[in-house]
């Protein structure tokens, strides 16, 4: 017999809301687009034709509303992977949890996920500007020693590749995790393509230097340097590791759309950072509707 989760693991508000998020299952979309900054919401829901719902709590805000007939929930998740598994985990209890019995549904519903982010290249060729889809995420960080997660084939061997060229970096134990086939051929068609690293900060774990001295100097010459057959590192960031791989335990499909906002090797950043988010969100909710 199934066992109710209990009050202290899963916690819903007296308005019979999910804890952080702050929002109920009948609120949300079963496509989602998940942004870092809550003041991205607005730029991502101005293009709806209408609005049915803004709610708030803390850094997540979420907008649900219409683009024509499709449904769409727009949700901020603030920055890293720390975020990423409570903002994952809560929508995929509105959904897959019923809140009045405290048990798992019989019947489990899989969550179209996109993230539009920014980020920046590593890579000489891939230019300012440039919306880049994430074939796969490669997690610097700690979240997925904490859940058990299966790799593929491909993931298998890429991964095995990175360690075995990177296990001179102690304390380290990447993951990695394919981007959803179907979104990926989707909404990322047309797109650059690569593999997206996750860092767990955003200054010495991406290679930046200020005053604190680096443990690893040249991790920007050591990520952009890596190639598995045609697959290569492309860019840096701090939510999509975290993003795929809890969307494959958890039974969701995800894909992370990325605007180029720097080039890490030209020590350039744009000049419009705007004008290129806006880009990515056109180019996502034209290919979504």
């Amino acid at each position: 017999m199934q066992q109710k989760l209990s009050e202290s693991d899963l916690i819903i508000n007296p308005d019979g809301s999910i804890y952080h998020l702050n929002i109920k299952p009948e609120d949300l979309a079963q496509t989602i687009i998940t942004v870092g900054d809550p003041d991205r919401i607005a730029e991502v829901s101005k293009h709806f034709d209408r609005i049915e719902l803004k709610k708030g709590k803390r850094e997540f805000i979420t907008h649900t509303g219409y683009i024509g007939q499709k449904r769409i929930t727009c949700i901020s998740t603030g920055i890293g992977t720390d975020n990423i598994d409570i903002v994952f985990n809560e929508l995929d209890a509105l959904v897959n949890i019923d809140f009045n019995t405290r048990l798992v549904k019989p019947q489990l519903t899989s969550l179209d996920i996109i993230r539009i982010g920014t980020s920046g290249a590593i890579q000489p060729d891939i230019p300012m500007g440039t919306i880049l889809a994430s074939s796969f995420g490669l997690g610097l960080d700690a979240l997925m020693q904490y859940y058990i997660h299966e790799l593929s084939g491909d993931e298998h061997s890429i991964l095995d590749s990175f360690k075995s060229n990177f296990s001179h970096i102690k304390g380290i134990t990447p993951y990695l995790t394919a981007a959803d086939q179907t979104l990926l051929n989707t909404i990322g068609k047309d797109m650059e393509h690569g593999i997206t690293v996750t860092a767990p900060g955003f200054y010495a774990p991406q290679g930046r230097q200020v005053r604190a001295r680096n443990a690893v100097p040249n991790l920007i010459t050591l990520l952009n340097s890596f190639q598995y057959q045609n697959q290569r590192i492309t860019n840096l960031e701090m939510e999509t590791a975290g993003i795929y791989a809890l969307a494959k335990v958890l039974g969701h499909k995800a894909l992370s759309v990325n605007a180029i906002l720097a080039s890490r090797v030209n020590f350039q950043f744009s000049t419009e950072p705007g004008k290129v988010v806006d880009k990515a969100i056109k180019m996502v909710l034209e290919k979504l509707v």
